[in-house]
């Protein structure tokens, strides 16, 4: 049964006026000269919540150095995070690395074409088992993202909230109906590229707009209030004091984080979440090692998601170590290079050249 939205809606001129659009405006980017499902698959986990700007010299690079699944799949996860620093996300990369391995392992490096095996792959979601099926397979999927429910939020006036997965799932529903059964790839990456370019979140360029004729928000004048999304909720803020420490050769100190969680397996100076008056306490306690705090150097705010990291940077060095079971690795300025960091710590790293 149709949706009630696309009652007397002409599909086919819709389809017919979007992707000739597309055909004629699109953006010349990397990952669309080539329809390889491997690199679609990386291009689109790189696109989420990042803009494409940031993603192009990421993904040349990547490209570069895992040409193919084979490669990926036989890389070092370090490595992997290394080529993915400052991208964020960080969990994208693992899950990517993951679910290559396992294509090698059970598909013999081939993608698959099969949406239930597809979707069964680390990472993957409704999003971007669309986005591949449809771009790299041409088979009539959908691939619904904020941008694409702006889209058709506002060209089939629907007031529903965005923020709701039954409300995904609807839209999911009506691209299906919509979508070009015949180049199905042009019609989504025609509803993305429409987002992107013209029906932006803020003052949508309507007068040049390819269906702006078929815009039932655009007619009723009330394209700009829509979609309906519904605020975020307050992000908790959490204070840590970070230090920049180093031992006797001048060699500073670094910790792993965890392998599962917030930024799992990347890595940081060493933080502590506690009152300045007991952090040398708090310190020796975690790792055994006796520090004298110095100096302050710097401030960082880092803004997740869900949290907000509010960061007081200082200088510190030993003065006693019973360095014996304390997780810190001491390295060298140069060595530094050589290991992931997250966007955050990348900043305090660039206090060291004016310490």
């Amino acid at each position: 049964m149709s949706d009630k939205a696309l009652h007397k809606f002409d599909n086919f001129l819709f389809q017919k006026k979007l992707i000739s659009w597309y055909l004629e405006n699109k953006r010349e980017l990397p990952w669309r000269r080539t329809s390889d499902p491997y690199k679609v698959w990386v291009s689109e986990i790189m696109l989420q919540q990042t803009k494409v700007d940031t993603v192009i010299p990421y993904y040349e690079k990547f490209m570069d150095h895992y040409p193919t699944i084979h490669d990926l799949a036989k890389a070092d996860e370090q490595e992997v995070l290394k080529d993915w620093e400052g991208l964020g996300y960080y969990s994208r990369a693992r899950n990517l690395l993951e679910a290559a391995r396992e294509v090698v392992a059970t598909y013999g490096g081939e993608v698959p074409q099969n949406l239930k095996q597809l979707g069964e792959l680390k990472g993957i979601g409704s999003y971007t088992k669309g986005a591949i099926s449809s771009i790299a397979f041409n088979q009539p999927e959908p691939a619904v993202d904020g941008n694409v429910m702006r889209v058709l939020s506002r060209i089939l006036l629907i007031k529903d909230n965005i923020s709701e997965q039954r409300v995904k799932k609807r839209f999911e529903n009506i691209v299906r109906e919509l979508i070009c059964e015949t180049d199905p790839s042009s019609f989504n990456q025609g509803l993305m590229e429409l987002g992107a370019l013209v029906c932006t979140p803020r003052s949508p360029s309507c007068l040049l707009c390819p269906v702006q004729e078929e815009c039932r928000a655009f007619h009723a004048g009330v394209q700009e209030t829509l979609p309906v999304k519904q605020k975020h909720k307050k992000q908790k803020t959490v204070a840590y004091n970070v230090l920049i420490l180093r031992d006797k050769e001048g060699n500073i100190g670094i910790e792993q984080r965890p392998n599962k969680g917030l930024l799992a397996n990347m890595w940081q100076f060493p933080m502590i979440s506690c009152h300045l008056d007991v952090l040398e306490k708090m310190f020796y306690t975690k790792h055994g090692i006796e520090i004298k705090r110095e100096k302050k150097i710097g401030e960082v705010k880092h803004v997740f998601s869900h949290k907000v990291w509010d960061l007081t940077v200082y200088e510190a060095v030993i003065i006693d170590a019973v360095i014996t079971d304390s997780p810190l690795q001491f390295v060298s300025h140069m060595e530094l290079d050589r290991y992931p960091f997250s966007v955050s710590h990348i900043k305090i790293k660039e206090f060291l050249s004016k310490l």
